[in-house]
């Protein structure tokens, strides 16, 4: 798209891996100064060495954490322009009788939690010029699939949170949108796959071909690049009109 974001500054939670990594690469190729944030430092690093930008260990589900997170940016950029809140786990897949509670509070509490905390402090910087708040929402914010009732309630709860914030905050210029990505190519998705095949009694090859292949019109995982240039699409201008909505990217997923 050719520099649409020079000059700004985005966070960009979980962004040492997969989705944000994709994401904070995408953004620093297009003029971004990016915040990298997550748990493992070692992996930030290496993504903020490679883009220019800023590592900062963060724990979401931690309002001190989250809250030291947005200090640093500031103190550094002295701005904020965009927030990409993608930090989540994929949660228990389970039966609703056999869910592990623990795992249940973990899921909410980073995915849920840690949305909603990261846009509490993204918002006083965000207030002085306006910009964009891309939420990380899935497929699964829609529908919900068997064995997978947590992961679809926070996804359910991102989307709610993602439409009363936009309402919220569009008269300070800022905007909300979620992103809704479909089964994406990834370590992430290979830990699930092998959860649900084991959790099924299925084989990986079958279980990939019949959930996440043969459901998709375009036969096709969705690579994490193909999420990148969505949220980059809602963080910068060339989508300024738009705000409160669920962007799925899912190849057509049923």
């Amino acid at each position: 798209m050719g520099q649409v974001l020079k000059g700004k500054v985005a966070v960009v939670t979980g962004g040492g891996s997969g989705i944000g990594e994709a994401i904070a690469r995408r953004f620093a190729e297009e003029g971004c100064k990016v915040v990298v944030a997550g748990r493992r430092k070692a992996p930030l690093d290496r993504v903020a060495k490679a883009i220019g930008g800023r590592a900062v260990p963060t724990d979401v589900t931690d309002e001190r954490s989250v809250k030291a997170l947005f200090k640093d940016c500031d103190k550094a950029y002295g701005r904020l322009d965009v927030l990409v809140a993608n930090a989540g786990i994929a949660g228990p897949i389970a039966p609703a009788d056999a869910l592990n509670l623990e795992e249940f509070d973990e899921t909410i509490a980073i995915n849920v939690r840690g949305t909603i905390l990261c846009i509490k402090y993204a918002v006083p910087l965000l207030k002085r010029q306006g910009g964009s708040i891309v939420t990380m929402s899935s497929k699964m914010g829609f529908v919900g699939y068997p064995n997978r009732s947590t992961y679809t309630a926070s996804k359910f709860a991102i989307n709610g949170m993602t439409l009363a914030c936009a309402q919220e905050l569009g008269p300070f210029g800022i905007r909300v949108n979620a992103l809704c990505p479909g089964h994406v190519r990834g370590d992430l998705m290979k830990r699930t796959i092998a959860k649900r095949a084991k959790a099924e009694g299925r084989s990986v090859a079958e279980t990939i071909k019949i959930h996440y292949e043969d459901v998709a019109a375009l036969r096709k995982w969705v690579e994490p690049e193909e999420v990148a240039a969505a949220a980059l699409f809602l963080a910068c201008g060339e989508s300024s009109a738009i705000t409160g909505d669920l962007l799925k990217v899912d190849a057509g997923r049923l």
